[in-house]
């Protein structure tokens, strides 16, 4: 036998015994994400493009089948039904409620969460540090007391801050529980107003109007989703407003210290790759970013005639002009 034959046999039998990409040319991955607002834009654009600087490029050996569901959970059941139909080799779920959603579709097909505060909250693994099952992912959990200090440093006169959220989402209720207890250790009563929907998100923030010196507003989907609502109260009202994310900020908040969503999508393709390879959603501890930034909205601050404490200026990361 020639030596380059010999050399063919050998990678073959060698790559017979490596799960994975090698055994597989191309793979289908199903995302399927809540709702559509730019904090989970981006985690799934991070995603794609993170799959892509690994090797796995759409059209090529990957092809992504993309659903929202628009806030609706029975559409969510409807897409969750439909990727375990169509055997898909990965589902990403983003955002919690289609996280639950495909994780009580299927127990088989390995499933990958993004956007999501507290998945054993939630639901979705057993521990941080040993999922089991077949969900495993990254998490968004937001520094919630550090935002809440930020708050405290803009105004520093506040006594009583409002929150606006939907406690039918698990990821905001557990944001709130923390935000409840540091606005507790900073001297701050908590009034809370919940949204079920977008469209009471406006009513919500209304409510707050003369009983707030200051509101918080978590990573919720429900307000992300319409928070250009919410500025328009706050900007009427003159109260300033600390989101949970960087987006949020730029459509209407004041300022907040966030993570970065397009990172957290990057970071979990990693995961992607890894599972693709062969290796069980199970093995694989669910990740959190460390990549935190300030942004601070001189507009917002302009409209509600906010000036921004130079040292907060100078810590910026970035600043909407």
């Amino acid at each position: 036998m020639r030596k380059v034959q010999i050399v063919a046999l050998v990678l073959a039998v060698v790559a017979s015994f490596i799960p994975g990409v090698w055994a597989q040319e191309s793979f289908r991955i199903g995302i399927a994400q809540i709702t559509e607002h730019p904090a989970l834009d981006a985690a799934r654009a991070g995603f794609i493009d993170g799959m892509e600087e690994l090797g796995y490029v759409a059209g090529e050996n990957v092809q992504y089948d993309l659903y929202s569901a628009q806030g609706d959970m029975s559409i969510a059941q409807t897409i969750a039904q439909k990727l375990v139909i169509d055997d898909v080799d990965l589902i990403l779920a983003i955002a919690t409620p289609m996280a639950q959603t495909v994780a009580n579709a299927t127990d088989s097909i390995p499933i990958l969460f993004t956007a999501v505060t507290d998945p054993v909250v939630a639901g979705l693994v057993d521990s941080i540090e040993e999922p089991g099952g077949n969900v495993t992912g990254t998490s968004d959990l937001t520094p919630v007391a550090e935002q809440l200090d930020l708050l405290a440093k803009l105004v520093p006169k506040a006594k009583r801050l409002g929150i606006v959220y939907n406690p039918g989402e698990a990821n905001s209720v557990v944001q709130v529980d923390i935000a409840k207890a540091k606005a507790k250790e900073l001297g701050l009563t908590v009034v809370e107003a919940t949204a079920n929907n977008s469209g009471a998100v406006f009513q919500a923030a209304q409510s707050l109007i003369g009983r707030v010196d200051a509101i918080y507003v978590p990573t919720d989907n429900t307000v992300a989703s319409a928070m250009e609502s919410l500025a328009v109260v706050a900007k009427h009202s003159k109260i300033p407003v600390v989101a949970g994310e960087n987006d949020m900020a730029r459509r209407g908040g004041l300022a907040t210290l966030s993570i970065d969503y397009y990172e957290l999508g990057l970071q979990t393709a990693k995961m992607a790759a890894k599972i693709l390879q062969g290796q069980p959603p199970h093995s694989l501890p669910v990740e959190y970013t460390e990549s935190e930034s300030l942004l601070i909205n001189l507009e917002m601050a302009r409209e509600i005639g906010f000036t921004f404490p130079q040292e907060i200026m100078d810590a910026a990361d970035e600043i909407i002009e």
